[in-house]
């Protein structure tokens, strides 16, 4: 299969694009390295660099290679972000997809998986969080996700363009060359362990008075390279139909219980900064993932908070600079 990674720079989508590679595909990253990093492309894979958004170009590109399927990662990611600055997110993660979705149309390609996210959900009534729960995302970011899933539904009935969104829970984790680096990083386990590397003076813990059982948000951590075979399970599920999943690992750990786990697989004293709760963060957020179980034949092969930490904690030990290093 001949598949378009737009985002494939990035940290999630570098890995797939390993895996893909791994398993005889041949493949494409569309990037325009604001968020990616040129390092992070699998050296067998070809690089394009430019902006899904500009449509002559993206038109060139399709017209030259005849893709297959197509796996949508460029989306920007910072729900907090997202409140001040509604316009950048809406014009990125919405506009993007139109334009490539349109493109896609107009050159035949019949696949497409997207990297949506369980901010579609915002607070959910219950949990773990089925693919059934109410949509009603509180941020812009999710609310962007929320709109691209609203439009792929015409797009196959104009096109008979089949696709697979995937609502990610908590990326975590790294393989040994691939791993996570956000400028300005926002994601806890990172945080936590750029702290124990005595690159950050503490950990800032928002909210501390939720009704669990340490008073701290739980959250459903999924391992990278997880997420990645489950794009690769979704192109083969694309023969048969489209849909959209969960992928967590159906259990969660709490903000305090994850620090606590990075104390002891880094042997460092991790400084911790109480702060206020920030809005929009629900309590308890796990999915249910009986459904990418049972379709897609996908479950977390790294199940263990410690494990995702561990793999983390080499890379960043390997590149305290990230892909700077």
């Amino acid at each position: 299969m001949r598949a378009l990674v737009v985002g494939g720079a990035g940290y999630i989508g570098s890995v797939t694009v390993d895996q893909l590679l791994q398993s005889g595909h041949t493949v494409t990253v569309l990037d325009n390295l604001v968020s990616g990093h040129r390092d992070a492309v699998n050296h067998d894979a070809e690089l394009v660099v430019g902006d899904v958004r500009d449509e002559d170009s993206l038109a060139r590109l399709m017209a030259s290679h005849s893709f297959d399927a197509v796996i949508y990662y460029a989306g920007y990611i910072q729900a907090g972000e997202s409140v001040l600055n509604p316009g950048r997110y809406f014009a990125n993660n919405v506009g993007g997809c139109i334009a490539l979705l349109s493109s896609m149309v107009a050159y035949g390609v019949g696949r497409f998986v997207f990297s949506s996210s369980a901010a579609v959900y915002g607070e959910p009534e219950s949990v773990p969080v089925t693919e059934e729960a109410p949509v009603r995302p509180v941020n812009p970011y999710g609310e962007s996700k929320d709109m691209v899933e609203r439009m792929l539904p015409w797009h196959e009935r104009q096109s008979d363009m089949r696709y697979i969104s995937l609502r990610y829970f908590n990326a975590a984790g790294a393989t040994d060359s691939r791993g996570e680096d956000h400028r300005p990083e926002s994601h806890l386990i990172p945080i936590v362990l750029q702290t124990a590397a005595g690159q950050r003076e503490f950990v800032p813990l928002f909210g501390t008075d939720y009704a669990t059982a340490d008073g701290t948000c739980i959250r459903d951590y999924v391992h990278v390279s997880d997420l990645a075979a489950a794009h690769i399970l979704a192109l083969e599920r694309l023969e048969t139909g489209s849909g959209v999943y969960n992928l967590g690992s159906g259990s969660g750990f709490s903000n305090r219980e994850l620090i606590e786990t990075a104390r002891t697989v880094t042997g460092k004293p991790i400084t911790v900064r109480e702060e206020p709760r920030r809005p929009g963060d629900p309590a308890r957020l796990v999915a249910s993932n009986e459904k990418a179980k049972r379709d897609l034949g996908w479950r977390p092969a790294v199940a263990s908070l410690e494990a995702i930490i561990e793999s983390a904690w080499r890379w960043h030990q390997a590149h305290p600079k990230g892909y700077a290093s």
